[in-house]
């Protein structure tokens, strides 16, 4: 695959193809949470309902992850996105419409998206495996760096939309509205023209996950930080969110103090993803895992008492450090492992960074209770800290250097090229 320098990934039509549908599909994220919370009060449901509603997707995401990351792996990536596509669109298409029609039950609200979390949890592991075929070799870390910018662009444009269309319209217009962002994706999709070679299909399923579970814990610097990640769902992630918005209404200024704060995240994450169009580390993990202690800054400006332009100033350090992260880390994820077990070492991750983000959630207001809210706070921050100190501190971290992968090709082919790239091999 030619690449013109200039336009970088952007020169590939699989990938202009490819980054539309992510864009529009981000942004029917971005919306959906405003639509479904004022959909669920229109119909009298209480605060505990919409918080039901919005986390009816987690489980199946959680549940569904490894089983999306072995069919993606051994099934057509595109196929397998797609799939996922046309069912969140039937989803949200049929929630929308019994919300202009009716008053749908609660139960209703949460089927749909459940089924939306079953097809998240397909979509994003062979996501991560596609992104390689649609982006040339030498572009991947733009590649990434503009599909990081495209979600968080989305997630900054996304809730806005869906105020004016709620308000305008009404929620049931806003559902419908991101029903329709995941059929733009679909047709992205169908317009790709890659193809994708995997292993036999005669090879049984539970062997293909036991394949991509040896993929994920014969590498130090994978499981590590995996581990890592999952430790933050609880310690870090789900207090800064939920008692974040304690302190904001109690000190700050209440909801509109918050979505500041959060904005300036995005809008952080943002420019920390633009920042890694030209910076190319050498050893991207490294640089990646010592940016990630700037996500403390704003735990310890809220439980310090800080002013809201205190807090909202570290809150935009704490996104560019995420959108720094991310295009390193997916970009070493694709260098670094066999394409044909990819998209199983990718669910692995998202499973491993993921499951205990529920429990955080659920136990954030018990942790307040036990050491206060600014206690949790700080422990948080200082569990990011240290566990950050200990991950750089292991050799298969700090040594991992950058390499360009190979364009897909042939297993055997691809195989030889990532044992010389990497010096091992599963």
């Amino acid at each position: 695959m030619r690449t013109d320098r200039r336009l970088g990934p952007l020169s590939s039509r699989d990938f202009r193809l490819f980054l539309v549908g992510r864009l529009t599909s981000f942004i029917g994220t971005g919306m959906l949470p405003v639509a479904l919370a004022f959909a669920v009060l229109a119909r009298h449901g209480s605060t505990s309902d919409v918080g039901y509603v919005l986390g009816a997707d987690t489980l199946p995401l959680v549940l569904f992850l490894l089983v999306g990351g072995a069919a993606a792996d051994r099934l057509n990536r595109r196929v397998v996105m797609l799939s996922a596509d046309v069912m969140r669109t039937l989803a949200q298409g049929v929630m929308a419409a019994w919300i202009l029609v009716g008053h749908p039950p609660l139960w209703g609200f949460l089927a749909t998206q459940a089924l939306v979390g079953v097809g998240n949890a397909f979509f994003t592991p062979a996501m991560t495996g596609l992104i390689p075929e649609v982006a040339p070799a030498e572009s991947l870390q733009q590649a990434n760096v503009l599909n990081s910018m495209a979600e968080w662009s989305g997630r900054l444009l996304g809730p806005a939309l869906a105020g004016v269309i709620v308000a305008t319209a009404g929620p049931g217009w806003a559902v419908g509205a991101d029903a329709f962002t995941y059929l733009v994706s679909a047709i992205c999709l169908v317009g790709l023209r890659v193809g994708w070679s995997g292993t036999a299909a005669t090879e049984p399923f539970l062997a293909q996950m036991r394949t991509g579970w040896r993929a994920f814990r014969s590498r130090t610097w994978l499981w590590s930080i995996v581990t890592q990640f999952s430790s933050y769902g609880f310690f870090v992630f789900a207090p800064f969110f939920v008692l974040g918005a304690v302190v904001a209404k109690q000190r700050l200024g209440g909801a509109a103090a918050w979505g500041t704060v959060l904005a300036l995240q995005g809008l952080g994450s943002v420019l920390g993803s633009m920042m890694m169009l030209r910076f190319h580390p050498r050893r991207p993990l490294l640089v990646a895992e010592l940016g990630l202690v700037g996500f403390a800054l704003p735990m310890v400006a809220l439980a310090a008492g800080s002013p809201l332009a205190v807090v909202a100033a570290t809150s935009f350090v704490s996104g560019a450090s995420i959108g720094v992260f991310g295009p390193l880390w997916d970009t070493t994820m694709q260098s670094q492992l066999p394409p044909e077990v990819l998209s199983r070492a990718s669910a692995y991750d998202w499973f491993g960074s993921m499951v205990f983000l529920p429990l955080g959630f659920a136990f954030a207001g018990t942790l307040a209770r036990v050491l206060g809210i600014d206690g949790a706070l700080y422990l948080g921050a200082g569990w990011l800290v240290i566990s950050t100190a200990v991950v750089v501190a292991l050799p298969g971290v700090t040594s991992l250097v950058a390499v360009i992968p190979s364009p897909p090709g042939p297993v055997g082919a691809q195989e030889k090229a990532d044992e010389r790239a990497s010096g091992s091999s599963l």
